[in-house]
């Protein structure tokens, strides 16, 4: 299978005045096309950090960061921003919804970005919507919606221009079981179809529904376990 992300002897090190932290002390990752996995350890360890590097938001101090064929460690944020656009959707435990727009208007903000056209942006758009079962809601504003609908149109907006990777930061941190394990089980499928998923979590319970569970502590790779029913 191929490598969708890469990671070789990533560190991440944040400087003031008076200390240095490491937040990454040499990461080396290998996340295959198709996976599914589980980013695991306490408070602290650089699980946050690690996916805002592998989601470009930000970049490592030293080491190498692949991303399917390129090597973008050293990208600028300019650089970061354009190749993040059309390939990488991210789901946050806070939704990260726009008050302002409606339904219809949050999930359609990527193809805006990517300059497609009107007809073909509310194709995309009906067609997630119904995938998602919210299509119900598609006049509605955030505020109107339960977390569980909110994180229906989140994992809608992530999705809707077909990303390489969807990057998800603590997807249920903000959900009861019920609606949590009803997102679980939408990400579950989305791999099913083909999506590459890279989760942090805290819980135990949803890094079961991973083939593989990376443990970070102290900035470092400490374990990793693969579900024997999963063969890269």
């Amino acid at each position: 299978m191929t490598s969708i992300l890469k990671t070789v002897n990533l560190r991440k090190v944040y400087t003031t005045e008076e200390i240095e932290t490491t937040a990454l002390n040499d990461v080396n990752i290998d996340i295959k096309e198709g996976e599914f996995v589980a980013i695991m350890g306490p408070s602290g360890c650089g699980k946050s950090t690690l996916l805002n590097i592998i989601g470009l938001l930000d970049s490592p101090s030293t080491g190498e960061y692949w991303f399917v064929d390129q090597e973008v460690a050293k990208y600028n944020e300019r650089q970061r921003a354009k190749l993040r656009k059309g390939s990488i959707g991210f789901v946050f435990q806070s939704f990260n919804l726009i008050d302002e727009l409606t339904v219809f208007e949050n999930v359609e903000l990527p193809l805006l970005y990517l300059k497609v056209d009107s007809a073909e942006r509310k194709r995309k758009v009906d067609e997630v919507l119904e995938r998602m079962n919210i299509m119900h809601r598609r006049t509605h504003f955030p505020q109107q919606l339960s977390g569980g609908q909110q994180q229906r149109v989140a994992i809608a907006r992530a999705i809707v221009a077909n990303p390489k990777v969807i990057l998800a930061d603590e997807p249920t941190g903000n959900l009861d079981s019920k609606n949590g394990e009803e997102v679980m089980k939408l990400l579950a499928d989305l791999n099913q179809q083909g999506t590459t998923i890279v989760m942090v979590t805290h819980s135990p319970y949803d890094a079961n529904y991973a083939h593989r569970t990376i443990n970070l502590f102290d900035g470092k790779v400490v374990t990793e376990n693969i579900k024997e029913s999963f063969h890269v």
